[in-house]
Parts: structure tokens; C-alpha cells; sequence
């Protein structure tokens, strides 16, 4: 296989944004990453867009062609596709889009990922994206995403001893992180009184331990490595790329304090990449709830099972220290626009391993990783990216 590079890179602000439609934050996003990498729309070779659930969201689907339609592309008929894994759409839809020019079958590949989410109101919104469990065995009971990490997050406590002040250091973190950012939903640091004092949603989480209903777009560039020096000096290569999958419902699993589609995936990556868990210094991972992000640290080998929230409480994974997890905000600030998450956490990384993350920057970044979760782990897409010097 041919090693790759991404070249250019480009996302919305996220948040409620009433005076953009789904096609104007997908082609923003697209054309932005086109225009950073110095190409012009006759030397793309296809096209991938992750969406979760546009159909329901605003009653359009085959967004593929949409796209492509409304970015000029589709008079060269390129090809377009769209990819969809939930949450993990936008994850997954850059790992096929790596795929294609790491096989040899495309050479300039554009990935985006977008999804409208405020067009509805809170109780379809929270339909929609419960669609991403077991509808048999987990929704027609009543369940919510949200019911569903909070048994995640009691059995963790029960299990390890995880408090809810480790849960709600999570928001607090990310909120100081999206603080720095100027694209994300959030940007106000909160307190941890204000998170454990927030409105229940489903025991022990409360209104600060969820990811917000976002808007938004974000999109990559990919070519082979060795002709990405035609377009830019800042090429980042892809070093690893891995995904799994898991049984759909929780009452399936061993376990439910771990996501093992997450360490399988992990493993997969690290191995191609030739490094391990220790070798990265910036990561971006799925904290579409506080407890999520603790999970995943766990899971992705930074530290022991159990230990991730006491860690996170620590400030081992802040800015500043020898790993810093979700330099953006994460989905807890930064937003979560849930076909968008996945790029997004690639354009951070590419933003931090050249040097181009502002405030948040984590000084001499070389290794990234992203961890792109579907539902309650039932798909998991774990990305390793590098600096070319």
C-alpha cells in the first residue's frame, strides 16, 4: 500500500447555525480544505461524506450526489460517497477515503463529514440519535444514548470507584480547552460545582456531561505521500488507521465499563503505525458524555483500566501535560454535528502537528490520534497521524 498524506484541510464554526442549510456548511467546509491545499476541483479523483442521519434530520438523503452536486463537482461525474457508522460516520468515511488512495485507486481523494442537527426539536433530536442503539433490545424499552452511558458510567463507578467529581473534571477540561478555540460551540471555561449542580438528563449525568446538539461541517484533503510536497509544505501522514465493531446493544457484551471495538481498533492502528499508546502526545477522542472520554482513554492504553477518571481529575491529560486529550473542546465544547465529529478531530490534529493550534497549541506535537466512536461503542474508528519533517 501506498503511504499518504493529508494536504489541506477545513471545518465550520460549529454550533446552532440558523443562517447556514446542510449543502452551504458541507461545501464551506470542503472548499476551505481545496483551497488550503492548492488544488484546483479537475484534480480530485472522488469524494467521501460522512453523515449519520440527514433523512431524519432534514428529510434529505443520497448525499453523496448533494454534495457534489453543489461543490461543481458532479459535471466531471466524479465518484461520491456517502458513509454512515452514527457517530462514527465521519471517522469511517476517512478511513475509506485513506483506503482509496492508500490502495492505489484514487490519488486526491476529499473526505468531509456535516450533519444539521438544530433543525429539529430536542425530543426528535434525541430520537434520531438514539436510532444509533439496538432498537429491539435497547430503544423500544425507552432507552436514550444518553440512559445508556449513564449504566455505563454507574457500573464504571461501581467497578473502579470513578466519582462524580473525576466525571465532571472531564467538562471542566474541555470546556478550558474549547475556551482557546474560536470555531467551538463553547467557549467559556465552567466550574465543577456548576457541572455536578447542572440538570439531571440520566443519573449521574447531568446538562454538562452531554455534548450538545451542534451544526456544522468539517473537511480533509488526501494524496500519497510522496506527491504531497506539490501542494503543501505542511504535509501530515497518516500512520496508522484502524476499526471494529461490537455487538449493538450493551446487555450482548462481557463487559460495559470497556469498549473493546475501541482497544481492537487501537491495537490495529498502533500496530501499523509502529508505535505505541505512549508515543502520542495529542489525542482527540469521543466524549459525546464525560464518561465516553474516560472510557477512551482507558481503552486506547493511555492509562489503566479504572484509572482514567482519577487521571483526568490529576490533569494528566490538560494541556500542558505530556498527553493532552481533546485540545479542541472535544464534542463536549467544541460540539458535536455528529457526521462532522470525526473529521473534525482529524483537522485538529493536523492544526496541532503543524504548529497551527493558536493558544491550545501543544508544543513539539509529532504523534496524533483520533477515536471516532458509533452509539455505545458498537463501531469504533481509531486514526494515527504524524508530522512530516
Amino acid at each position: 500500500m501506498r503511504e499518504v498524506a493529508i494536504i489541506g484541510i477545513g471545518d465550520t464554526k460549529f454550533g446552532e447555525l440558523w443562517d447556514l442549510s446542510f449543502r452551504q456548511m458541507g461545501i464551506q467546509a470542503g472548499l476551505s480544505a481545496v483551497y488550503d491545499a492548492n488544488l484546483t476541483g479537475d484534480e480530485i479523483d472522488a469524494l467521501y461524506v460522512g453523515n449519520m442521519s440527514a433523512g431524519k434530520f432534514i428529510d434529505q438523503e443520497h448525499i453523496g450526489a448533494l454534495i457534489a452536486d453543489y461543490s461543481g463537482l458532479a459535471r466531471d461525474h466524479i465518484p461520491a460517497t456517502r458513509v454512515e457508522a452514527a457517530d462514527a460516520s465521519g471517522g469511517l468515511a476517512f478511513r475509506q477515503g485513506y483506503m482509496a488512495v492508500a490502495s492505489g485507486m484514487h490519488d486526491i481523494v476529499v473526505v468531509g463529514g456535516a450533519e444539521k442537527m438544530t433543525d429539529v426539536g430536542d425530543v426528535q433530536s434525541t430520537e434520531i440519535q438514539a436510532t444509533a442503539a439496538d432498537q429491539q433490545w435497547e430503544t423500544s424499552f425507552g432507552a436514550t444514548v444518553a440512559s445508556l452511558h449513564a449504566m455505563i458510567a454507574r457500573r464504571h463507578m461501581f467497578e473502579y470507584g470513578t466519582t462524580r467529581e473525576q466525571l465532571a473534571a472531564v467538562a471542566v477540561k474541555n470546556h478550558r480547552h474549547g475556551a482557546l478555540n474560536p470555531k467551538a460551540q463553547f467557549q467559556k471555561e465552567i466550574k465543577l460545582e456548576s457541572v455536578i449542580k447542572a440538570s439531571p438528563v440520566a443519573e449521574p449525568l447531568g446538562m454538562f456531561d452531554c455534548a450538545p446538539v451542534s451544526d456544522g461541517a468539517a473537511a480533509v484533503v488526501l494524496c500519497p505521500l510522496d506527491k504531497a510536497r506539490k501542494y503543501t509544505d505542511t504535509p501530515v501522514k497518516v500512520l496508522g488507521s484502524g476499526q471494529a465493531s461490537d455487538t449493538l446493544a450493551l446487555a450482548h457484551r462481557e463487559s460495559i465499563t470497556r469498549f473493546d471495538a475501541t482497544t481492537v481498533a487501537a491495537r490495529r492502528a498502533f500496530k501499523q503505525a509502529g508505535i505505541e499508546a505512549r508515543g502520542v502526545q495529542v489525542a482527540e477522542v469521543h466524549d459525546n458524555f464525560t464518561i465516553s472520554e474516560i472510557l477512551a482513554i482507558e481503552d486506547l492504553g493511555f492509562f489503566p483500566k479504572g484509572t482514567g477518571g482519577k487521571a483526568t481529575a490529576d490533569g494528566l491529560t490538560s494541556l500542558g501535560a505530556a498527553l493532552a486529550v481533546n485540545t479542541s473542546g472535544g464534542l463536549k465544547a467544541r460540539g458535536d454535528p455528529m457526521g462532522a465529529t470525526g473529521i473534525a478531530q482529524v483537522v485538529e490534529l493536523v492544526y496541532q502537528l503543524r504548529g497551527e493550534a493558536g493558544k491550545r497549541q501543544v508544543a513539539g506535537a509529532e504523534k496524533g490520534l483520533a477515536q471516532n466512536v458509533g452509539g455505545t461503542g458498537a463501531t469504533a474508528v481509531v486514526t494515527v497521524l504524524g508530522r512530516v519533517n
